[in-house]
């Protein structure tokens, strides 16, 4: 019996060295873990070339540049595009078929668009009776009191009164009209507008207030100069929020049927950002 016992034990140990177990293989999870992120990152990357170079070129076709003399019908785009997106609002059809090239003043290239030179534009602006409209002082059966024909709205006070002095050679006789809340009560402008005045400039909230309450006419203005001028920070008339806000409320209420109607001429005086489209590059 022992024997027997024997011989198996024999023959199982033989079975071990003839087939020995083989180790196990470890499998590197971080290594397949790494690949899988190169592979996604490598295509993620392809994708975000692409989207770049897109971007890229959608940038190159529109891209923006400063004009120092504007065209009528850059004005007119940049108008176009401040009033819908400050409002909201889509111009319709029959508006954009009204509101055209004619609507905006488009300055003579001659003259340096700088504030000094603003009195020489509104000469060449109002032809040869620019005299008659912008310098006489009498009072006739034509011509109400408070009823400016031309109105320079600016985004500060400081800036108006710049405007002003370089407007002197046109009010020496007519006194131009001071319409902005520095300094300066609604009552005081009320009773100075109830002289002859041809030129005046102020500040969108101060002007409509005046309008409101009847001092101040439309029925004669012709043009209205919207200073371009940015301050300090790199604000305008059309981009300082709250200054902003008040033009347009302005604008609306008051100008637009009038431009629409071919009453009134709108000139955006200094530089101002045009859309210049440009070719796609190939790369």
């Amino acid at each position: 019996m022992g024997s027997g016992k024997e011989k198996k034990k024999q023959q199982q140990h033989q079975k071990k060295k003839r087939f020995p177990l083989q180790p196990k293989k470890v499998v590197n999870n971080k290594r397949k873990k790494e690949k899988v992120k190169k592979t996604r990152s490598s295509s993620n990357n392809g994708e975000s070339i692409e989207n770049a170079k897109s971007k890229i070129k959608v940038k190159d076709t529109k891209l923006n540049d400063i004009v120092r003399f504007p065209t009528a019908a850059q004005q007119l785009e940049f108008f176009h595009e401040q009033y819908q997106s400050a409002n909201r609002i889509q111009l319709s059809s029959l508006e954009l078929d009204s509101f055209t090239e004619t609507c905006m003043l488009e300055l003579d290239p001659d003259h340096a668009q700088i504030s000094s030179a603003l009195a020489d534009h509104m000469k060449v602006a109002f032809g040869p009776s620019w005299k008659e409209s912008l310098c006489e002082k009498e009072i006739d059966e034509k011509i109400d009191p408070g009823q400016p024909a031309l109105l320079v709205i600016s985004l500060s006070a400081l800036r108006s009164l710049d405007l002003l002095r370089e407007l002197r050679p046109l009010t020496s006789e007519c006194r131009a009209a001071k319409l902005f809340s520095k300094h300066m009560k609604i009552e005081e402008q009320a009773s100075a507008l109830k002289n002859r005045v041809n030129i005046a400039s102020g500040t969108p909230s101060r002007i409509k207030k005046l309008i409101d309450v009847e001092a101040l006419g439309l029925s004669r203005l012709a043009v209205i100069v919207l200073d371009m001028k940015t301050d300090t920070k790199g604000y305008s008339l059309l981009t300082l929020p709250q200054v902003r806000d008040e033009f347009w409320d302005l604008y609306r209420n008051y100008f637009h049927q009038r431009v629409l109607e071919g009453a009134l001429r709108i000139c955006l005086y200094d530089e101002i950002p045009v859309n210049i489209k440009k070719e796609e590059q190939s790369r």
